[in-house]
């Protein structure tokens, strides 16, 4: 274990750690409904989510383009690449009033592990007004860059926070 990996917090009854999520990352299905609320408008609302679950890492949910609001996403050009999922692209949120960049992204052509998230959008919570999954609203993951959606069922700590670049 390298030195600079922190003491996972241990989960309580319900709870996940993200210490147990494997390296490469696994997809299950969520049978909760997902929520995204941008602008006072809800742009995502569903129940045929997904989740990316990485060691490390709260997890990043993915949303089918069916269930988000015709016009709420606009291509915003550019991307990057996962060696787990692919090639990704990036979207900018339009509500009524605000527009906000690059803060929703999709795997058109994914991997072969990956094949169900064809598509699918995962959106930053922090540029959101709320994001849910089921009731709760989540935090965003620490840090900007990584897309987790942190609810009272996970424990970390995270991936994120200053100081955690080298786990």
């Amino acid at each position: 274990m390298p030195h600079n990996r922190p003491d996972p917090i241990p989960p309580g009854p319900g709870q996940e750690s993200v210490w147990d999520y494997p390296r490469p990352p696994r997809l299950e299905p969520v049978p909760e409904r997902l929520r995204v609320v941008f602008d006072g408008v809800t742009i995502a609302d569903t129940v045929r989510g997904w989740r990316v679950l990485e060691t490390s890492h709260p997890p990043t949910y993915y949303l089918p383009p069916q269930d988000i609001l015709p016009g709420a996403l606009v291509p915003a050009g550019g991307g990057s690449l996962c060696e787990w999922k692919g090639r990704a692209v990036y979207f900018d949120v339009v509500g009524p009033r605000r527009r906000a960049a690059r803060v929703a992204w999709a795997y058109p052509r994914p991997s072969a592990a990956f094949a169900p998230l064809a598509d699918h959008v995962a959106f930053y919570a922090g540029p959101m007004e709320a994001c849910f999954v089921g009731e709760e609203r989540v935090t965003p993951q620490p840090g900007g860059f990584y897309g987790g959606w942190i609810t009272s069922r996970v424990v970390g700590p995270f991936k994120g926070e200053a100081g955690t670049m080298g786990w």
